[in-house]
């Protein structure tokens, strides 16, 4: 499958033959390929721009990941407790109970940031904070965001130009570019919907 590249990093939880497996996932800096075991079920949960693990540095999960010890249908463990799995329904309760342990770290500046608010900080503090938060830069954090936008609206109906003219690229060019590094397909692939399977889901969601 291909594997878009992502901004954000997030929990997923999966079984295969009877055997229960959870990971963390980091951001990615550009497109890659990851494997789909035969025969899993997964739940994913991905979380906003800003929100990161107080056990791990960010910069550390970047373009990687963490493999989660003792896991079963029950349980697993993260940050030295020991957690309920989550399934589809449940997975915002897991967030929720994260957050009350003081699992997660939110840094309200990069969220304000990418709204188009102005903190009260310099470029330098913020840059920091980006980096500190997600372990990616402002300008890698808006590239990414921009182009997973644009794939979405591609993969739904949207022409090259009208998405040129929406998200504010300089051209198709700078277009086809920013998939071809972040997304790894081309605009017409994605319209046409070939290329094989791609992580890049109109419905996902981030949470916190």
């Amino acid at each position: 499958m291909t594997s878009v590249a992502s901004e954000t990093w997030g929990l997923v939880f999966w079984e295969q033959r009877g055997v229960a497996h959870a990971a963390v996932t980091g951001p990615e800096s550009r497109c890659g390929t990851a494997p789909v075991p035969e025969g899993a079920d997964f739940v994913g949960i991905q979380f906003a721009v800003g929100t990161s693990l107080r056990m791990i540095a960010a910069p550390a999960l970047v373009d990687s990941g963490l493999q989660l010890p003792d896991v079963s249908g029950r349980g697993f463990w993260l940050d030295g407790s020991r957690w309920e799995t989550p399934g589809l329904d449940d997975a915002e309760a897991l967030v929720e109970r994260l957050v009350r342990g003081g699992v997660l770290v939110r840094d309200p500046l990069v969220a304000q940031t990418l709204r188009g608010q102005s903190p009260a900080a310099t470029e330098r503090t913020i840059e920091r904070r980006f980096r500190a938060a997600t372990g990616l830069t402002q300008g890698a954090v808006r590239q990414i965001g921009r182009a997973r936008t644009a794939a979405i609206l591609l993969a739904t109906g949207e022409q090259p130009g009208v998405v040129v003219d929406k998200l504010g690229y300089y051209d198709e060019p700078h277009l086809a570019r920013a998939l071809r590094r972040f997304v790894g397909r081309t605009a017409g692939q994605l319209r046409d919907g070939d290329g094989g399977a791609i992580a890049l889901d109109p419905a996902q969601r981030t949470t916190v």
